[in-house]
């Protein structure tokens, strides 16, 4: 039987479901949105917790995770307690308008609330476009390790996002698909 895996997110205008739903491309991935109220519906908490694989993704917002996502992290409390989703599989994503926009921090408040959780965190495993001929367009442009980091212009639609963070994307929801299947 394959892992069970569940993208968790919360977006503010788009790129953070466009960069989910790249990281879910061909595979069974279910997706969760956290609504605008940050809140799921009583059947998105039991998919969750049926997960073998939990990825968190927000847009970074002054540096830190949306409001909203905070707040279904802050619903999460009972779940600790029990000890629920002790030994899933977890990994984080942002996406933000700055090149740098204080990603990490973001990507560090994910990694904190998986080990709260006692959950497993896996990081994108991909090689950085480090090179003078190095391009926007290339895989992981960002050089993002602990997980995936998206740029997008404050002006640009998540229509215009960078073909490289898509493909990125993709590439990270495969490394995390094959870790979870050596696992299990």
């Amino acid at each position: 039987m394959s892992p069970r895996t569940s993208i968790v997110f919360h977006t503010s205008h788009g790129h953070t479901r466009r960069l989910a739903l790249a990281i879910a491309a061909a595979s069974d991935t279910a997706l969760v949105e956290i609504d605008a109220q940050g809140q799921l519906s009583a059947e998105d908490w039991a998919r969750l917790d049926a997960s073998d694989v939990l990825i968190f993704g927000s847009p970074t917002c002054m540096g830190n995770v949306s409001w909203q996502f905070k707040r279904f992290q802050d619903a999460t409390a009972t779940l600790w307690t029990a000890q629920r989703w002790r030994d899933k599989l977890a990994a984080g994503f942002t996406h933000s308008a700055g090149i740098n926009g204080d990603k990490l921090a973001t990507l560090g408040a994910l990694f904190t609330f998986s080990q709260q959780h006692g959950m497993v965190w896996t990081g994108t495993g991909l090689m950085p476009a480090n090179v003078r001929s190095s391009g926007r367009d290339d895989v992981n442009y960002l050089a993002a390790f602990s997980g995936l980091m998206a740029a997008t212009p404050a002006d640009v639609s998540h229509e215009g996002m960078a073909a490289g963070d898509l493909e990125t994307a993709r590439l990270f929801g495969e490394r995390v698909r094959a870790v979870a299947r050596r696992r299990h």
